[in-house]
């Protein structure tokens, strides 16, 4: 009986911190947060281009907070709307996510997708992502209908960049584009993208879900100034330490110490080196919605300010 108790009372306490974390991490899942960053990749003299990315959106018809602070991102008045996929979790989700966009749909915008704009979602073990990749990937639940919301995106004039190379002109700026489908289902044909990124263009942007090596080589080596992908969700479980938090796993072949936010990539490269590009990776505005959990990882959309050089 001596012993039961505190064995007793340390099943309690771990029960309650369990409970608390657990707490924490509904709460976290729902602080949407709006980042920035500024990228100096403009020629000399030209006018700021500010470039509002989202990501993994994961909407279902239901989480109406999720929807009314989308809808409050229009009043940021971007220049150009960049949608990095998996914007659906539910089969009614299109109309939602098109009416949560709102007035964005109405700025100039690109849009690759991912893989849970493809398939359904399904209840999976979240230590899972955790482990080494075993190359399996759910596709044999029902497909989402993302036909129709690549419709609605392209009716609202966005390019759609599914292995495609373009060029959109906005204010005095001119872009060129490449974009891949989803390499998380190995879906991206590199080799329809390929080539110098276009010389003439004042900024050369590359566009994918998933920020696989693969594809990130291919775009810093063909001259891209940017690189914009999501799909990680910043590790969406990070240890919390002093100054920052850290992220165990981002579902591709990505380091983790770049899970989100802004870098370079090679990871040792800087502004000016051969071969180079900046890398801004999103940690994504949902999660699984078997999953809503986040730990040191706020859901964001990132508004990056697009500078002259030097």
């Amino acid at each position: 009986m001596g012993l039961f108790r505190p064995l007793l009372r340390t099943a309690a306490l771990g029960g309650l911190a369990g409970a608390g974390v657990t707490s924490y991490a509904l709460w976290e899942a729902r602080q949407y947060t709006l980042r920035r960053h500024d990228l100096r990749v403009l020629p000399a003299g030209m006018r700021p281009l500010r470039v509002l990315h989202l990501s993994d959106i994961h909407m279902t018809p239901g989480q109406t907070r999720k929807q009314e602070w989308l809808r409050s991102l229009a009043a940021l008045e971007p220049d150009l709307v960049i949608d990095t996929g998996d914007n659906l979790s539910h089969r009614r989700a299109v109309p939602v996510v098109l009416d949560s966009l709102g007035g964005l749909l109405d700025v100039p915008g690109v849009f690759v997708h991912g893989s849970n704009d493809y398939f359904e979602p399904g209840l999976r073990n979240p230590i899972g992502y955790l482990l080494p990749d075993d190359g399996t990937r759910h596709t044999h639940v029902p497909q989402l209908p993302w036909r129709d919301l690549t419709a609605g995106f392209t009716a609202a004039g966005w390019l759609d960049l599914t292995n495609r190379r373009s060029t959109l002109t906005v204010g005095e700026t001119t872009l060129a584009f490449a974009g891949v489908d989803d390499p998380h289902l190995s879906y991206d044909d590199l080799p329809a993208v390929a080539g110098p990124a276009e010389p003439g263009a004042d900024v050369r942007l590359a566009v994918a879900h998933a920020p696989y090596l693969r594809v990130l080589d291919q775009f810093a080596a063909d001259g891209y100034d940017a690189i914009v992908a999501g799909h990680t969700h910043g590790g969406q479980v990070r240890l919390p330490r002093p100054g920052g938090s850290r992220a165990y796993a981002t579902n591709c072949d990505l380091d983790p110490a770049r899970a989100r936010g802004l870098h370079r990539h090679p990871a040792d490269s800087r502004p000016g080196d051969p071969g180079s590009a900046w890398l801004h990776v999103s940690a994504g505005i949902g999660t699984n919605p078997y999953t809503r959990v986040r730990i040191a990882c706020r859901p964001e959309a990132t508004l990056l300010t697009l500078l002259p050089s030097g």
